[in-house]
């Protein structure tokens, strides 16, 4: 097929033909390591020597995307500080349930730790609807009525960072760490802005960028540096 016949995808790019014998014929663990290594390769020097990488490295791992290289901060310390607060049994609360199934299960077992999702509580449901607020901040206090050390991590609701920074502010609650990475536009930059203003240690993707598959491989990328499984 001459170039010019190739068919065009509906954003004006042109098929690449392979065929097989392209293929890398790998076992699922090898995949996984031959993926570190070309984040590895491609990223070279830009990746920090020092317990942030096996974070930055997971975060490009799950969402293919290099840009986590300039915008995923971390606080002083925060990285020891979530892994001391595992190894004490601190509870993960995530803003979804996509962001808690995808939490590695077994390692959170190895850590004695649990993680939990309140968004389709039914006194949430009511409690949001009777202040006309989100689910999603309601949660936050919901959790923080738990006496327990705590570890949020939001991938999708900038309302529940907000209404974690307020809780912050007027003394109500100190989790041992935020990470904070929703995506979308409305109030995503600011949510994460304000998180980085607290003394909360936390670990925030600056920008539109996360998710909640984002926000559970960080939980995922800190349970394995705690039981060694992955590494």
């Amino acid at each position: 097929m001459d170039r010019a016949d190739k068919p065009v995808t509906p954003s004006g790019f042109r098929k690449n033909e392979v065929s097989l014998d392209d293929i890398e014929r790998l076992g699922p663990m090898d995949i996984e390591r031959r993926s570190f290594e070309m984040i590895s390769e491609e990223a070279g020097a830009r990746i920090p020597d020092d317990n942030r990488a096996m974070i930055i490295k997971r975060v490009i791992h799950t969402s293919a995307d290099f840009d986590y290289l300039d915008t995923l901060c971390f606080s002083d310390g925060a990285v020891d500080a979530a892994l001391e607060a595992l190894r004490s049994g601190a509870w993960i609360i995530t803003d979804t349930n996509m962001a808690l199934s995808g939490i590695n299960k077994p390692s959170l077992r190895k850590a004695g730790c649990e993680a939990h999702c309140f968004m389709a509580d039914e006194d949430v449901a009511q409690e949001a609807k009777r202040l006309g607020v989100t689910r999603a901040s309601v949660c936050v206090d919901k959790a923080a009525a738990l006496d327990h050390p705590l570890i949020y991590a939001v991938g999708n609701a900038p309302t529940a960072l907000i209404r974690l920074y307020e809780l912050i502010r007027d003394g109500k609650i100190r989790p041992k760490l935020i990470i904070g990475v929703p995506v979308g536009f409305v109030n995503v930059v600011q949510s994460k802005e304000l998180i980085m203003q607290t003394d909360i240690p936390y670990i925030v993707a600056r920008g539109r960028k996360g998710g909640s598959n984002v926000a559970a491989c960080i939980c995922n990328a800190l349970l394995y540096e705690l039981d060694g499984s992955r590494r």
